[in-house]
C-alpha cells in the first residue's frame, strides 16, 4: 500500500513539472470570489461615501486584472438583502450601515460593478446566498420590510442566525422569483451559490425544521427529504435561469467533499469530517448528472497531504465527477501562513499546477479577494510571472447557445511614435461579436492560435476596432490575425492574415487571404 502511494505522489510530481514545461491553457478559469458579508472584501467598511465605495472596488478589479482573473465572483444577496435596486428586498446594511438604506449620493452598486467588471473583458458571477437572513440575530439591523418581517412563518433561528426554511414550498418560489428579477434585469454571466443550504451542522443542536417536516415530509425519511428540497430549487431555478437569457450560466461552490467513501462506494477517499450530502443536504453530482447547472468550484481549502481531506485525492476524485460539465477548483489563499503547510510558499503554487495536468478540470477560482493584499508568500507574484503571465479565454460550454461571430478582416496598419497601429473591422450586425483576440507572430513562424503565448491583446467590440501594439519593433516582420468572440467566447475562425514585407527597402504591410 505505501509503495502504492508512493507511486501516486511521484505520479502527480511528475505530472506537474511536465505541465510546468508546457505551455499554459489557451482556455483556463481563473476566477476570484469577492465576498461582502460582513464586508470581508467589500466594500471595505459599512457606509463609505458612494465615490469611496466605487474607487475601493475598481481598484480591487484593477488588481485582479494584474493577477490575471478573467473573472469575478461577486456577492449581491448576503443576507436577504441587495446590492442592488431590488423591488423585493431591502438595500444591504453592508454598503450603507442601515438596512433599507440606498447609497447616497444614489448608484447602483450592482449595475456599476458588472459595467466596470466587463470594461476589463472580464466576466461577472452574480454571487446569491439563497437561505441565509439574518447573519447574526442579536446584532444585526433588519428593516422594516425585510421578509423575515413579512413572513416570519418562513424563518427557523439556528446557531444565532436566520434561516429561511427550505422546507416550504413558497420559500423556493421566492428565491426563484429574487434570482430570476436579477437575470432579467442585469447583464450578469452567471448565478453563482456557495455551500450554504441547509446551515452546517452546530454539535447537539438539530435545524428546527420540525413543522415542515411534518406538514410535507409525506413519510420520506428526514434526510431524504431535505435533498428533495434543495434538489426542487436547483432545479426550478435552472429552469428559470435559462428561460429567461440561455446564455446565463449557472454556478455552485460546494464544500470540497460529497460523502465519504465508507459511506457510499462513489465517494472520496477522506475521513469523517463535513459533507455535501449528509450535512448540508447538496447532492451536487445529481445536479451536474442531470444538468441542472453548467460548472461546480468544489472548495478545497485544504493541503496536498492532510490527514483527513487530502487536496490531491480529492482534485483527482472532483476530476472524474463532472458529468460533462465544468470543474473549477477553489482555492483557499486565506489559508497562507495559516498553518505549517500554508507556510510552504510551493503550496498554492503546486496545487494550481496540478489543477492543469488534469483535461477534465477547467481553471481555478480564489478566496478571496482580500487575501492577495500585501502578497502573501509571493502569490501574486506566481500568478503575474508564470501561471498568469498570458491572457486566457474563458472554458467554452458547448451545450449553451452557440453564436460564433464571423470573422474580422484588417483594414490597415500604421507605424507610429512608439509602435504599430492597426485597424480591424467586421460585418456582424448580429451583435453576436463581443471581443476580439488579436494574435501576433514572428517571421516565418506557424500560425497557430492555439498558443496562448502568441496572444497579444483581447479587446471590447467597438465600431472602429484598433489597437496599438507597443512592443512591435521597427524592421522586425511580423504576421497578425485577429478573430473575433461571443459573450460565452466561442471564437470566429481566423482573419486573413497580416504580413509585413520589406518591399524597396521600407516596411510594407500586405492582407493574404
Amino acid at each position: 500500500m505505501l509503495k502504492q502511494l508512493l507511486a501516486g505522489v511521484a505520479l502527480c510530481v511528475g505530472l506537474a513539472q511536465q505541465a510546468s514545461a508546457q505551455l499554459p491553457p489557451k482556455r483556463e478559469m481563473r476566477g476570484v470570489w469577492i465576498a461582502t458579508v460582513e464586508n470581508i472584501d467589500w466594500p471595505s467598511r459599512r457606509g463609505l461615501p458612494t465615490e469611496q465605495q466605487k474607487q475601493e472596488f475598481i481598484d480591487l478589479l484593477n488588481q485582479m486584472q494584474r493577477n490575471g482573473m478573467n473573472a469575478v465572483v461577486a456577492q449581491i444577496r448576503p443576507v436577504t438583502d441587495a446590492f442592488y435596486a431590488s423591488p423585493y428586498e431591502p438595500w444591504s446594511e453592508y454598503l450603507t450601515g442601515t438596512q433599507g438604506q440606498a447609497p447616497n449620493p444614489y448608484y447602483d452598486p450592482l449595475q456599476f460593478m458588472i459595467e466596470e467588471t466587463h470594461k476589463r473583458g472580464m466576466e461577472f458571477h452574480a454571487w446569491f446566498n439563497p437561505y441565509r437572513a439574518v447573519f447574526n440575530v442579536s446584532r444585526n439591523s433588519v428593516a422594516a420590510n425585510h421578509i423575515t418581517r413579512l413572513k416570519p412563518q418562513w424563518f427557523l433561528t439556528y446557531d444565532n442566525k436566520k434561516y429561511f426554511d427550505p422546507g416550504i414550498p413558497e420559500v423556493r418560489t421566492y428565491v426563484t422569483m429574487i434570482v430570476r428579477d436579477v437575470v432579467k434585469r442585469y447583464d450578469i454571466d452567471a448565478v453563482h451559490f456557495d455551500d450554504y443550504f441547509y446551515p452546517y451542522r452546530v454539535p447537539g443542536k438539530e435545524f428546527p425544521d420540525y413543522v415542515s417536516y411534518r406538514l410535507y415530509g409525506n413519510g420520506v425519511m428526514k434526510d431524504d427529504w431535505r435533498r428533495a428540497n434543495v434538489d426542487a430549487i436547483i432545479e426550478m431555478l435552472s429552469a428559470a435561469i435559462k428561460a429567461e437569457k440561455p446564455w446565463v450560466k449557472f454556478g455552485i461552490s460546494p464544500f470540497g467533499v460529497w460523502r465519504d467513501r465508507s459511506k457510499d462506494p462513489e465517494g472520496s477517499y477522506t475521513h469523517g469530517g463535513m459533507t455535501n450530502y449528509d450535512d448540508l443536504y447538496a447532492d451536487i453530482l445529481k445536479w451536474l448528472k442531470k444538468g441542472w447547472i453548467d460548472y461546480a468550484a468544489p472548495q478545497l481549502y485544504w493541503e496536498r497531504g492532510h490527514r483527513l481531506a487530502d487536496y490531491e485525492v480529492l482534485l483527482n476524485w472532483w476530476s472524474q465527477h463532472g458529468y460533462g460539465r465544468n470543474i473549477f477548483i477553489g482555492h483557499g489563499v486565506y489559508r497562507i501562513g495559516s498553518s505549517a503547510a500554508w507556510k510552504n510558499p510551493d503550496e498554492l503554487p503546486r496545487q494550481i499546477e496540478e489543477v492543469r495536468t488534469l483535461n477534465t478540470i477547467q481553471g481555478s477560482i480564489f478566496y478571496s479577494a482580500k487575501s492577495f493584499r500585501g502578497n502573501p508568500l509571493g502569490i501574486e507574484d506566481s500568478l503575474r510571472n508564470h501561471f498568469y503571465k498570458y491572457p486566457a479565454l474563458r472554458p467554452l460550454m458547448p451545450w449553451l447557445p452557440n453564436t460564433t461571430p464571423y470573422p474580422p478582416y484588417f483594414i490597415d496598419a500604421f507605424e507610429r511614435p512608439g509602435g504599430l497601429e492597426i485597424h480591424w473591422s467586421d460585418d456582424d450586425t448580429s451583435g453576436r461579436t463581443k471581443q476580439y483576440v488579436l494574435y501576433r507572430f514572428e517571421q516565418n513562424e506557424p500560425i497557430n492560435v492555439s498558443d496562448p503565448t502568441k496572444i497579444l491583446a483581447i479587446l471590447p467590440q467597438s465600431s472602429d476596432p484598433e489597437y496599438k501594439d507597443l512592443t512591435y519593433v521597427k524592421g522586425k516582420l511580423y504576421t497578425y490575425v485577429v478573430t473575433a468572440l461571443d459573450r460565452l467566447q466561442n471564437e470566429s475562425p481566423l482573419s486573413e492574415p497580416l504580413r509585413m514585407q520589406i518591399q524597396n527597402g521600407k516596411t510594407a504591410f500586405v492582407f493574404e487571404p
